[in-house]
């Protein structure tokens, strides 16, 4: 199995309300996956993090293998999130890929 693990941080132009608005979105959007990419086994995104975080939300992930983590990047259903819900909000990405 692998995981895949991301840390976002939201531009710092967007208010209080847009953050929630995006977060919201991004986690329907992600979360909304489940069941349409091969090899994705399980997906989640954390919004509420405590106020000692320094970023605004996770992606949490698990895949059969290395090569489903591939294709859930390029797959048409993950592009149309990541570039309508994700990147034009965030200014930020982390991310960490491991083997479990």
């Amino acid at each position: 199995m692998v995981k895949h693990i991301i840390l976002w941080q939201l531009k710092d132009e967007l208010s209080e309300e847009e953050k929630i608005k995006v977060k919201a979105d991004i986690k329907s959007g992600l979360e909304g996956l489940d069941g349409k990419i091969p090899g994705l086994l399980e997906i989640h995104v954390e919004t509420e993090g405590l106020a000692s975080s320094n970023a605004d939300l996770m992606l949490d992930s698990s895949f059969e293998d290395e090569d489903s983590l591939k294709g859930y990047a390029v797959h048409p259903a993950h592009v149309a999130v990541a570039d309508g819900k994700v990147r034009p909000f965030t200014k930020a990405r982390v991310c960490l890929d491991f083997e479990k």
